[in-house]
């Protein structure tokens, strides 16, 4: 056995028959490194085994004794793994490990029982038994969706001080970019990459142009400038077809650096300077050195202060060029071939630094393969818990819903139809109802949901509302007690009651009593509806309105007031196919695009800056029409490091000098409820001939009378924020307008705002939407950390959203609880990537 390896024995034996004190070495067993490591290498043991011992023993002191045993049978585990000559010499068993005295351990309290050691010595010491299998150590696992668990090389847990050159403080810097292990730095992407690896002679470069070229250094000099507050260090290379001038400022040490007649590569833009072709700060290396940075494609990483982009990749390369390779997939094989994808190991090599296009372009889609795989299993696993629920079977006959269908004031569009047959389709299925309605501003799902809850209700069972505002359930109660209250309605007035947080105690307390009872089988409300004393005597019929404003708590505490009621979320934010197979697959999802007859298209026309007192004539003469006009802003108050519009300096200044004989109502998000509630309440009772708004009016009250939607800074909005926006009017029978107005000139041609004067189509407009900006507009409070987990993946992709989609939908099939062998890394993977968020089936 190796010197080293009998050092490190010795001192392992020694730490447990102290119990695991820390106490082997003076100063702890981390001290043993600043010798241990060097005369290992000399040693020639493998670099994998210097590794993992400098990681366990630099993180030993912060465990607690259990942990500490655990870790060091593992690491010793691995040591004789690689080398079986070192378990070859074995002892008799050591004492089993004693308490830690509190002194040792001020952070922590002893154990009452120390751990046990079975073998004794944690396999370190001879004896007749084999050494048990490790426990799995905490925080072992690869938090990551490529990562693995009991296969996991344990040095990928050491902290980043274990890089030769890396010390405290450039650790410290490396962790603000969420890097504090070796294998945070596998999962630590490019964001970007310039490809330098077609050179060219110097002769065919011109302006503008990315390149790498190669020359002999012909002179370099550095001077002063700007009363030595500058240095500029310049040198010239030529490569036999022409000559090239390199600048870089306050670098002077490079005159030391750069030697003449030294051949070397560089890679930068090409610019010009007196009529001359130069490149400014390239990055350069001498030719004989692997080019890591010139003369290939070269990944770009995202920075942090004091952290320079070619010293981070030099780190990201020892690293991933070692312990990538090391990685064992936790994609099973058939799934791995079945998606035609990368093996782990060989992604994880090529996404940081790609030998080809090519071959980036297969290591991003299976690193982006495993993302949108993770989410879609998580849904899948979500869909068959809700699934393996009982649910209240409601029979509903065709006569019965073809007289609420006749007593309707208007007819119903094929695809509310449509959604009325997917619920019941539902509600007699014997499984809850987990149903997504999705519909464009002015479909008519507020209908829908009406006539889904009087479903539930002939079936002697209760419905409650909930929505996200007083004002909008306000709006809501009004429309159910139109629609089950009125003379042909299946209810009476009584039975459909409205719940907010400004209902009178005395109101409450008779609406509690009669929901307690059963009296009442439809309430609606916001938040009021999830207190305690609030109880239901048959609750079995949910609906969340505009859904991504409540939290998975909020709607689990209404939907555990019933017995697995029938869930119907509802939402005004058209989704795009390849989101909703996404964030919802665990959803049955009905569509409703489409708009009642007689719904007048939207005019939209976009203004220039210059052009605004045409759009203050419009709004000026919808109110001498008799009609009402929102003018949106996208700041509540002028900001010194924004020079964007602002509502409160916008309402002053529109009130006093361009409608000071008008009344201008003001809403932002500042403001409390209850007087947000009463600013809207006052507008849609005619009060104020304009409302100046934030988006707080993106979605909610119903306003028939408004005619107008001006939305200053227009260019700032995605095109759902605009959509919803322009959706505020448009509700009554009189022809509206939506003008869109952006900050400058030029911003007019902004493609955002060009889409919405080409198109009034909800859907079509979140396609581009999502294409745009990504699926930030349309998350809301859907999963936890949904969005910022996904790093490769386009959610736009809908192509590798539906491969793995039915990848899940394979593996589910064959082994919904991933108990085979074959599927106990991925098992694990999956836990770890849902963990940080909860699912929306709640």
């Amino acid at each position: 056995m190796q010197p080293s390896l009998e050092k490190l024995r010795k001192f392992f034996r020694l730490e447990h028959s102290n119990g695991y004190a820390n106490t082997a070495v003076i100063g702890g067993l981390a001290n043993i490194l600043s010798f241990w490591e060097s005369e290992a290498r000399y040693d020639g043991l493998p670099e994998e085994i210097v590794w993992s011992v400098g990681g366990t023993l630099r993180s030993y002191a912060e465990q607690a004794p259990e942990a500490r045993a655990e870790a060091l049978k593992s690491l010793w585990k691995q040591i004789t793994d690689k080398i079986p000559e070192a378990a070859a010499d074995r002892q008799p068993a050591a004492p089993k490990p004693r308490p830690v005295p509190p002194a040792a351990a001020p952070a922590q309290e002893p154990p009452k029982s120390a751990p046990q050691a079975d073998s004794a010595a944690l396999s370190l010491s001879k004896g007749p038994k084999a050494a048990p299998a490790p426990r799995p150590i905490p925080g072992r696992a690869e938090a990551r969706p490529g990562g693995v668990t009991s296969k996991r090389p344990i040095a990928l847990n050491a902290a980043l001080t274990v890089l030769a050159g890396v010390g405290p403080r450039h650790a410290a810097m490396l962790s603000r970019l969420g890097m504090t292990t070796l294998g945070d730095m596998l999962y630590y992407f490019p964001r970007r990459y310039e490809d330098y690896s077609a050179l060219k002679p110097i002769r065919d470069v011109f302006y503008g142009q990315q390149v790498t070229v190669i020359g002999e250094v012909m002179m370099v000099e550095s001077r002063e400038v700007r009363g030595r507050k500058m240095i500029i260090t310049e040198a010239a290379i030529n490569d036999g077809t022409a000559g090239l001038r390199l600048t870089w400022f306050n670098q002077p040490w490079l005159t030391n650096r750069l030697k003449v007649g030294q051949a070397i590569s560089v890679s930068g833009k090409v610019e010009q300077y007196l009529g001359r072709l130069v490149m400014n700060s390239p990055d350069w290396e001498p030719v004989e050195v692997e080019n890591l940075h010139t003369n290939r494609i070269v990944p770009i990483y995202p920075l942090t202060q004091n952290v320079t982009q070619k010293w981070l990749r030099k780190l990201m390369h020892q690293v991933v060029m070692y312990w990538a390779p090391k990685l064992t997939d936790h994609l099973p094989e058939a799934v791995r071939a079945e998606a035609d994808v990368e093996e782990l190991g060989q992604a994880l090599l090529q996404v940081h630094f790609p030998e080809s296009n090519e071959k980036l372009h297969a290591a991003r889609q299976r690193l982006a393969f495993d993302e949108i795989f993770f989410l879609q299993m998580g849904v899948q696993r979500q869909r068959r818990d809700w699934q393996s629920l009982p649910g209240r079977v409601f029979e509903i006959g065709d006569d019965w819903l073809a007289e609420r269908f006749a007593a309707l004031p208007f007819a119903l569009t094929n695809a509310q139809k449509k959604a009325i047959a997917d619920i019941c389709g539902d509600l007699k299925s014997g499984t809850p109802m987990n149903r997504l309605l999705q519909g464009d501003v002015g479909s008519g799902k507020t209908v829908v949901a009406a006539l889904a809850a009087s479903l539930v209700n002939q079936g002697g069972a209760q419905a409650a509302i909930m929505a996200p505002t007083s004002i909008l359930a306000d709006q809501h109660y009004r429309s159910f007690t139109s629609l089950l209250a009125g003379d042909a309605g299946p209810l009476q007035p009584g039975e459909v009651r409205l719940l907010v947080g400004d209902t009178p105690e005395k109101e409450k307390e008779e609406i509690r009593a009669g929901l307690a009872a059963g009296n009442i089988k439809i309430v609606v409300g916001t938040h009021a509806l999830l207190e305690d004393p609030v109880a239901f005597a048959d609750l079995q019929f949910v609906t969340i309105d505009e859904q991504h404003r409540f939290g998975v708590e909020q709607r689990a505490a209404l939907r555990s007031k019933g017995a697995n009621p029938h869930l119907l979320v509802m939402t005004a934010t058209p989704i795009p196919r390849s989101l909703a197979l996404t964030l919802y697959g665990d959803l049955d999802l009905s569509i409703m695009d489409e708009l009642p007859p007689g719904r007048q298209v939207i005019e939209t026309h976009i203004l220039t800056p210059q052009e605004r007192e045409r759009a203050y004539a419009l709004v000026r003469s919808q109110v001498e029409a008799g009609h009402q006009a929102f003018i949106v802003y996208p700041l509540i108050e002028e900001s010194e490091t924004s020079e964007l519009p602002a509502a409160t300096a916008g309402h002053e200044r529109l009130q006093k000098e361009v409608f000071p004989d008008l009344s201008l109502g003001l809403l932002h998000g500042r403001m409390r409820p209850d007087e947000k509630d009463a600013v809207m309440l006052a507008f849609r009772d005619g009060k104020y001939h304009i409302l100046v708004s934030t988006t707080v009016i993106e979605v909610g009250v119903d306003v028939p009378n408004a005619t107008l939607m001006l939305v200053e800074g227009a260019d700032h909005f995605g095109l759902a924020q605009l959509h919803q926006l322009r959706g505020r009017v448009g509700r009554g029978e009189a022809q509206s307008y939506c003008l869109l107005i952006p900050d400058h000139e030029d911003a007019a041609e902004n493609e955002r705002l060009q889409a919405m004067s080409e198109s009034n189509d909800g859907f079509v407009l979140a396609e581009r939407d999502l294409q745009q900006r990504g699926p930030g507009e349309f998350l809301g409070t859907r999963q936890a950390g949904f969005a910022s987990s996904l790093k490769m993946a386009s959610i736009s992709d809908v192509q590798m959203i539906e491969k793995a989609r039915a990848g899940a939908q394979s593996l589910f099939a064959r082994d919904p609880e991933l108990k085979e062998t074959e599927n106990s890394l991925l098992a694990e993977a999956l836990t770890r990537f849902w963990s940080g968020g909860k699912g929306d089936v709640s």
